[in-house]
């Protein structure tokens, strides 16, 4: 017996230093394999991480390797950054000659086109071409231009827009599934694809023109050839009149999350990040109607997981410790991570919580209610969350029915700590329609 658990001990040991498959889900990965690497390791994985494509680094130290390694005797290191590449002129050329001539522009803005700022709000002003967006395009052109549709592509609105559009130019967008309605959205033939990820252009859609470039240089050189705009008038007006559209219609689609969605936005500052964790009002309306105007402020989970919201939220306040901080949860990811309300109370950060109550996990309930299934796991024991809010000294404030919102959060945000609002969500009126995601959910078997 002692023999056999020495060599289940040995392979233990074996597998622990066996390098791990982190480049999947980093844009860059190191092993640190001697304890003299260890500083220029983790310089370069801090240089990689402000490096386009941007990303997370992932840097595997063993635990031995932890304990010997030192200040002293450390390797010299010389971080060096490829060098941005440079858009291909013909590419340019061709993408600025469509553009010029085109008279139903559209613009879709993802993440990438972060440092774009300024170059597309002139592009798409000089053009008079309706901005779509990611939901991580969201506030690169803030939500109040009148020129930003923003994140509502999927709409019937937007997708007659689309139809009628003779150019789109992508910037720095893969094309996620659930904003293009699992890739079955119908894009224009011209489609000017730009991303300094070579591998995406054309990946998802087909490109008539691709430039493999940084997002800024790209748009900067197509400006310098875009001198004519040939888009009437009418086709802003249209692209104004659709972007009014979209967001009436949710608003009155969400009930009473209308009141909730505009005392947010009345009592945040626009620097003020406002990190939302998945749950309904976040699907809902939080990614689309909640209007952003700052891309910085724009904080929620790429990945879809529940339960991340609260941590990012208390990690957003430390680096803007000058405006408050909101998070948007539910009680059921909440739940995930009790525990995090502790560390926000010890960190004394200007953080307000704001759980949408439903007693359980309400997108998997809507799920089950419209496919026909059973309603099995969807309801959770909640916690008092006045209590739990009291046991961390935190002040609470309950928002039930129409006309106390907008009290609690200018409390909340008086505060200049860490604050609890709990919104019963079975009191919102009126009562919001139901929210289902666009997830596909194969037919069941019918039995013989």
């Amino acid at each position: 017996m002692r023999r056999d658990r020495s060599r289940f001990g040995r392979h233990l040991c074996r597998h622990r230093r066996r390098p791990l498959r982190r480049d999947a889900i980093s844009a860059h990965s190191s092993t640190i394999r001697d304890a003299k690497d260890v500083a220029a390791e983790l310089e370069t994985a801090i240089e990689k991480i402000g490096t386009a494509p941007t990303g997370p680094a992932s840097v595997e130290w063993p635990t031995d390797l932890q304990y010997l390694a030192s200040p002293e005797g450390q390797r010299p290191f010389d971080v060096t950054v490829d060098e941005a590449v440079t858009p291909d002129p013909d590419a340019v050329a061709r993408a600025a000659l469509l553009l010029a001539d085109a008279k139903s522009p559209l613009i879709w803005l993802g993440g990438g086109a972060a440092n774009a700022a300024a170059e597309i709000t002139d592009l798409a002003h000089r053009l008079g071409a309706g901005v779509l967006t990611s939901n991580s395009g969201r506030g690169i052109i803030p939500e109040t231009d009148d020129l930003v549709i923003g994140n509502f592509a999927t709409t019937p609105a937007v997708r007659a827009l689309i139809e009628d559009a003779d150019v789109l130019l992508a910037v720095g967008t893969h094309f996620r599934s659930n904003e293009t309605a699992s890739y079955r959205l119908a894009l224009p033939k011209n489609l000017i694809q730009i991303d300094i990820e070579g591998s995406t252009v054309g990946r998802v859609y087909p490109a008539a023109v691709g430039i493999v470039s940084d997002a800024r240089d790209a748009l900067a050189a197509i400006a310098d050839q875009v001198t004519t705009a040939a888009a009437p008038s009418t086709w802003r007006d249209r692209v104004t009149m659709v972007r009014h559209a979209v967001r009436d219609d949710l608003t009155s689609y969400i009930g009473g999350y209308a009141e909730i969605c505009s005392a947010i936005r009345a009592a945040l500052p626009a620097e003020s990040v406002i990190a939302r964790d998945v749950t309904i009002p976040s699907s809902q309306w939080g990614n689309r109607l909640l209007p952003i105007l700052d891309r910085g402020t724009n904080v929620f989970p790429l990945g879809g997981g529940i339960g991340q919201g609260l941590a990012m939220g208390i990690g957003a306040a430390h680096a803007r410790p000058d405006v408050p901080t909101l998070v948007i949860a539910g009680d059921g990811g909440l739940a995930v991570h009790l525990g995090e309300l502790a560390s926000l109370a010890g960190s004394g950060a200007h953080v307000v919580v704001l759980i949408f109550n439903d007693g359980g996990y309400g997108v998997l309930r809507n799920m089950q209610e419209k496919n026909g299934f059973r309603r099995s796991g969807v309801d959770l024991f909640t916690p008092r969350f006045d209590l739990l809010a009291a046991s961390m000294e935190m002040p609470y404030h309950l928002v039930k029915g129409a006309g106390s919102i907008a009290q609690a959060l200018d409390a909340a945000v008086a505060h200049h700590g860490s604050s609890i609002i709990e919104v019963d969500v079975e009191a919102v009126v009126p009562v919001p329609g139901p929210f289902v995601p666009p997830v596909h959910v194969p037919e069941q078997p019918k039995a013989n």
